[in-house]
């Protein structure tokens, strides 16, 4: 009786919330306050402004987004003292190439943390209800802390992944780099003649690099902000021969031409360790399965016959 109750108040908070998404994405008929039509245009000066724009709801569920925005607020900022690493946090959505802030990472994060929270106690009571109390207020306690430990898992693996495509990227970056120093243009001119022609990863930072020099910074310092940024040694050697050869006035074609050898060649190094230890987790299976498999089938006819005694 109580497992279906149980499923019968699940089912029916989600249907409700369900139901309420619905509607709340429906568009409104009444005409915009003056308010809402002028906040966008001084929220450079007015710190009320910026306030309003703050308190926007959430969707899909803006009633209980303006009702829980206060308190969930007050649960990210605690999430993030207690985790910390605000800035390790920053440079591992760089890296991943996500536009999030640390605070939105965080709030995704509590999220995450929130569901599995809901998902454990629902498990705890519902699916499990001989289990004593104390499991039953541990479980949905290591299901929240299993949540948020995923979300900044998969955060890491994102990162990862990215600065592998971008270290692959590299030595063909290099090569392109190399060729249009080599025909008489500028270090400055040839990044961005490379972040405008080729695709990938390491062309949208260097993208982002020209969009930083086109607002006045200078080319040295946001070569050194990207590389602070990506944490990439490849790039950070990168950077720091052109921001030398930028300070010493020095050719940097053969340089680069020499590193983009270098990249080549540690990208086989890496292919060749990698092919090793793939070929060992080949052997895996050959080993623990396929080879036991192989004796059972010729030792079990034998085995039988033995014991029938033909």
């Amino acid at each position: 009786m109580s497992a279906s109750l149980g499923w019968a108040v699940l089912c029916g908070s989600g249907l409700g919330v369900g139901l309420w998404s619905l509607v709340s994405l429906t568009p409104r008929l009444t005409r915009p306050r003056l308010i809402d039509r002028v906040v966008p245009y001084i929220l450079d000066v007015s710190a009320e402004a910026r306030s309003i724009v703050a308190r926007k709801t959430v969707n899909p569920i803006p009633v209980l987004g303006s009702l829980f925005a206060p308190l969930f607020g007050a649960l990210t900022r605690g999430l993030s003292n207690l985790l910390g690493g605000s800035e390790f946090i920053a440079r591992r959505l760089h890296q991943s190439g996500s536009a999030k802030t640390a605070l939105e990472f965080r709030s995704v994060q509590l999220v995450w943390a929130l569901l599995a929270f809901a998902a454990g106690t629902v498990i705890t009571i519902v699916t499990l209800p001989e289990l004593p109390w104390p499991a039953r207020v541990v479980v949905p306690f290591v299901a929240g802390i299993g949540g948020a430990v995923l979300r900044d898992w998969l955060l890491q693996r994102a990162a990862t992944a990215r600065l592998a495509r971008m270290r692959s990227e590299l030595p063909t970056i290099l090569e392109f780099l190399t060729l249009s120093l080599s025909a008489g243009e500028g270090i400055l001119d040839s990044i961005r003649r490379v972040s405008r022609t080729s695709s990938g990863e390491l062309s949208r930072e260097f993208a982002g690099v020209i969009t930083e020099v086109h607002a006045g910074v200078p080319l040295g310092v946001a070569l050194l902000a990207l590389s602070r940024s990506i944490q990439l040694p490849e790039v950070t050697r990168f950077v720091d021969q052109v921001t030398g050869a930028l300070d010493r006035g020095s050719p940097i074609a053969e340089v680069l031409r020499a590193q983009a050898q270098d990249s080549r060649d540690q990208t086989k190094r890496s292919l060749l360790e990698m092919a090793g230890k793939k070929e060992v987790a080949m052997l895996v299976p050959l080993v623990f399965l396929i080879l036991p498999m192989t004796v059972l089938f010729a030792v079990f006819p034998g085995l039988v016959v033995l014991q029938s005694g033909f």
